[in-house]
């Protein structure tokens, strides 16, 4: 199988949810392994465990330093340990916008409601008072605004008659330990998943102007213009023009250009078989670790060859800005 993801869970307390997702990485099939347990508080139990499954840890307290202090200790032990993506399994701190930033799109977090209902604490309570039929739990991604990330999943557990909030937290508890570890693993494998991938140059495409798409050969293509005379500039590849894996094409200036950046990177780029004779460039999109900015900026410059140079000075001066 491909190579694990690398997660890092920081955790404040016992660490059920972080047990979970340890538990959960030991199956032979999980796309991701922990490579580091971390901890603002030295002595919570979590710690003990995970040392004792044989993973890695590290704690420091945070009294006595800044938040964006203490957070730039514990992104160093993060990078140290080689972690693609931070798991927050109980961590009982608001992260400074620094490492958020440092960290986006690459940090999770379970919040015991059906966000973006009770967000912060007291959420089984507060279910409770507004006389809901059902609680649950959700895993999002970090932002800088407390439990407003983007949603990634989400069960719901039904509240019972005589339920109090202790009673409700014990079951939403199981439900988080089984939701935490699927939605984890099906995030670290977005990336090879090609309709991800297709959606991501998608968004990319649409967003240069006067663009829009036109399937060419059964397959996504991007072209500038009119719908009567426009121009490709882009096309999607999943196993199609006798290509394997997925990957775009894009315009390059000529074939000394595509030479060029066969020969700086032939794990990333290659010729395509039907477009490769006319200069034109494949970039593979399903090795999991692909430079998104890096394809939004390829995209740019194929559109700029055969946009009208009316749309191309209008980019020039907005460029310059």
């Amino acid at each position: 199988m491909p190579d694990r993801a690398k997660v890092a869970i920081l955790i404040s307390g016992r660490g059920s949810n972080m047990a979970a997702l340890l538990y959960a990485a030991k199956a032979e099939a999980c796309p991701y392994e922990v490579v580091l347990v971390a901890s603002n508080n030295p002595k919570a139990p979590g710690l003990q465990l995970a040392e004792a499954e044989g993973i890695a840890t590290f704690a420091h307290p945070h009294k006595g330093l800044s938040r964006e202090e203490h957070d730039q200790i514990m992104h160093e032990a993060i990078v140290a340990a080689g972690a693609d993506y931070i798991a927050l399994a109980g961590y009982m701190r608001i992260l400074s916008d620094e490492f958020v930033g440092k960290w986006q799109d690459r940090m999770l977090n379970i919040h015991p409601s059906l966000l973006p209902k009770y967000k912060g604490l007291d959420t089984y309570q507060r279910a409770l008072d507004a006389g809901d039929n059902h609680a649950g739990c959700s895993v999002h991604l970090v932002t800088p605004e407390l439990d407003d990330g983007p949603v990634l999943a989400q069960t719901e557990v039904a509240i019972l008659p005589g339920d109090t909030a202790d009673i409700l937290a014990d079951r939403v508890l199981i439900a988080e330990h089984q939701l935490y570890a699927a939605a984890l693993a099906k995030y670290v494998t977005r990336e090879a998943d090609p309709d991800w991938i297709l959606e991501q140059v998608r968004i990319r495409a649409l967003a240069l102007e006067e663009t829009h798409e036109r399937p060419s050969f059964g397959t996504p293509g991007w072209r500038v213009g009119s719908e009567k005379t426009g121009k490709y500039f882009a096309y999607f590849s999943r196993r199609h023009f006798g290509e394997s894996g997925t990957s775009i094409f894009v315009k390059t200036s000529g074939l000394d250009e595509q030479g060029a950046l066969l020969d700086a990177d032939p794990d990333l780029y290659f010729a395509p078989k039907f477009y490769g004779k006319s200069g034109w460039i494949a970039i593979r999109l399903d090795t999991g670790r692909t430079d998104w900015e890096h394809i939004a900026e390829s995209l740019k410059k194929s559109w700029r060859m055969v946009a009208p140079k009316r749309l191309t000075k209008i980019m020039d001066i907005a460029d310059e800005f």
